[in-house]
């Protein structure tokens, strides 16, 4: 049976890049696992380790709003940030669908927090290799494509 995947799911640039229609939830959470590495290698440099796990850890909280399954309660909160712990909760997903949905949340909601420290120019700049996807934001038309106006 064929899926429409514009239907089935709403994702995020950067995750919708990295996954099949017929991914499964652990697919789903490896992909985003594997995009929260490189973010940590492109903003470490930048903002330093302890700075993204930061990041990480208020975006899995706020995200934790729309998908409650993402809310991991240490004593009194996330105790320690990870690729791990990132996939562990993504895997408490009920369906592949709530997988994305959650991937997707964590990721906007990362992103999200990023622009409001250091600017939606910056940011974008930033993740720009990330994020690895054609997206209308870094694309403008040249003056050599005869569809351009």
């Amino acid at each position: 049976m064929h899926t429409d995947s514009t239907s089935r799911r709403h994702v995020g640039a950067p995750l919708a890049w990295r996954i099949a229609d017929d991914s499964t939830a652990a697919e789903i959470a490896a992909a985003c696992v594997a995009l929260w590495l490189e973010l940590e290698a492109v903003l470490s440099p930048i903002i330093g380790p302890r700075g993204v796990t930061a990041l990480g850890q208020r975006s899995l909280h706020l995200a934790s709003a729309h998908c409650p399954w993402l809310s991991t309660h240490h004593s009194g909160g996330i105790a320690r940030f990870d690729a791990a712990l990132l996939k562990s909760v993504l895997l408490q997903s009920s369906s592949v669908d709530a997988a994305i949905a959650a991937g997707d949340a964590f990721l906007q909601t990362f992103h999200d927090l990023l622009c409001s420290l250091i600017g939606a120019s910056l940011t974008e700049r930033l993740l720009r290799t990330v994020w690895g996807a054609p997206d209308p934001i870094f694309h403008s038309p040249t003056a050599q494509d005869p569809t351009s106006p």
